[in-house]
């Protein structure tokens, strides 16, 4: 291996003050970047498609579970994909191992599924065996051709006003290496984080950064999360 030279601290130090800098750059860029996403236009879903659930069949409304949006990733756990029966395809099961705790999208009124042509007793013994917890629905028709994602991965987003729902936005290939946190989903909303310091359009839901952080555990609790209080607080003290 041709490796980097060894240097001492203060250059180090240097060189990574060098490269910091370049990182603030790519920061700021994605930002800017998720500022123009949510103003992407939005294509109005008119068909009413239908999944198999662990309660039995449902709408793409019910995939929402009352909230205003909704994150669907498809995944590649069907007959005639590689692993079956035992695993899902392997690529999309490294993205499942990535899903964090769902409370903190809930939080932010998204919600997260998955979807495949498995069938739900098969998905649930999925889930059991690689101890996955998101919820996850079985395709009855042509949705994943519908939203580009038949023939590869991907990841649609929506929103929905009443009853309508909008499609806001979709990412695929490498674009789904990064998914998986609370951030990189909620980037990819027509809402963003909803948090003050955004770019949004004007009346877009927005709340103090850290003030609505929580334990996933007590989200529940009435008023501002102690947590993100105190977060304020230190963040305030700098």
């Amino acid at each position: 291996m041709d490796t980097p030279p060894v240097l001492p601290r203060p250059e180090w130090d240097a060189a990574h003050q060098e490269l910091l800098v370049k990182e603030k750059e790519l920061t700021r860029a994605r930002d800017a970047l998720a500022a123009e996403r949510r103003r992407m236009p939005w294509l109005r879903v008119d068909q009413g498609y239908a999944f198999e659930g662990p309660r039995g069949r449902v709408g793409l409304i019910d995939l929402f579970e009352g909230r205003r949006q909704l994150i669907v990733y498809r995944a590649f756990f069907d007959p005639d994909v590689l692993g079956w029966p035992d695993h899902a395809c392997v690529g999309c099961s490294m993205m499942a191992d990535q899903v964090g705790d769902l409370t903190h999208l809930n939080a932010r009124d998204t919600s997260f599924a998955y979807v495949s042509r498995a069938p739900q007793p098969d998905i649930e013994r999925l889930k059991a065996r690689m101890g996955w917890s998101m919820p996850w629905y079985t395709l009855l028709d042509d949705f994943d051709v519908d939203f580009g994602v038949d023939q590869w991965h991907g990841t649609n987003a929506f929103i929905r006003d009443g009853a309508t729902v909008y499609r806001t936005y979709f990412v695929d290939g490498r674009g789904d290496e990064a998914l998986g946190s609370v951030w990189s989903y909620l980037d990819i909303t027509a809402l963003g984080r909803q948090e003050e310091w955004e770019d949004s359009p004007e009346g877009y839901p927005q709340s103090p950064a850290y003030e609505w952080w929580n334990w996933h555990d007590a989200y529940a609790e009435t008023g501002p999360s102690p947590a993100g209080l105190a977060q304020v607080e230190r963040a305030r003290s700098r």
